[in-house]
């Protein structure tokens, strides 16, 4: 068979044409979701609208039931000052309760010295997974080593 050089050029200049037009290939590469585990007590709803506003953000989150969710959080050094109606696991840190996903984010960007995690104490109306207005300044806590801080406020 007698393959002439000019049509396999021409061919194969028309594919990489064809495949530079396509809708896809003007989208940037999208990096890996993020992984998480997080437990919730059996019958919560709103921990499964946090999960959905982590999903949302890109994250891959995993939402399970824990019928001894205290065990965990005392695990993870969530004292009651700390406490949400959910905990979860994310790239080597907790995050317990209704932080917003762009906090997690920085927390994963920065990685500051002695945390071992994030938390919105309580269950604020207004954050995410919580619908209503927000009625105020809700601060985001790290903790870890020492005294929790304030690591954001929104």
């Amino acid at each position: 068979m007698n393959i002439d050089r000019r049509r396999v050029l021409l061919g194969g200049m028309l594919a990489i044409g064809f495949a530079a037009l396509s809708p896809l290939a003007s989208l940037p590469a999208r990096a890996a979701a993020i992984r998480g585990t997080a437990y919730k007590a059996p019958g919560c709803n709103c921990c499964d609208l946090w999960a959905d506003h982590m999903r949302e953000a890109g994250f891959d989150i995993r939402m399970f039931e824990d019928t001894d969710l205290a065990v965990r959080k005392i695990r993870h050094g969530i004292t009651s000052d700390l406490a949400s109606c959910h905990t979860a696991l994310i790239d080597g840190y907790v995050v317990e309760g209704h932080v917003p996903a762009k906090f997690v984010r920085r927390l994963l960007s920065e990685r500051p010295e002695g945390v071992a995690g994030i938390s919105v104490p309580g269950m604020p109306v207004g954050t995410p997974g919580m619908p209503g207005p927000k009625a105020g300044p809700v601060d985001v806590l790290a903790f870890g080593n020492g005294r929790p801080k304030v690591y954001a406020t929104f």
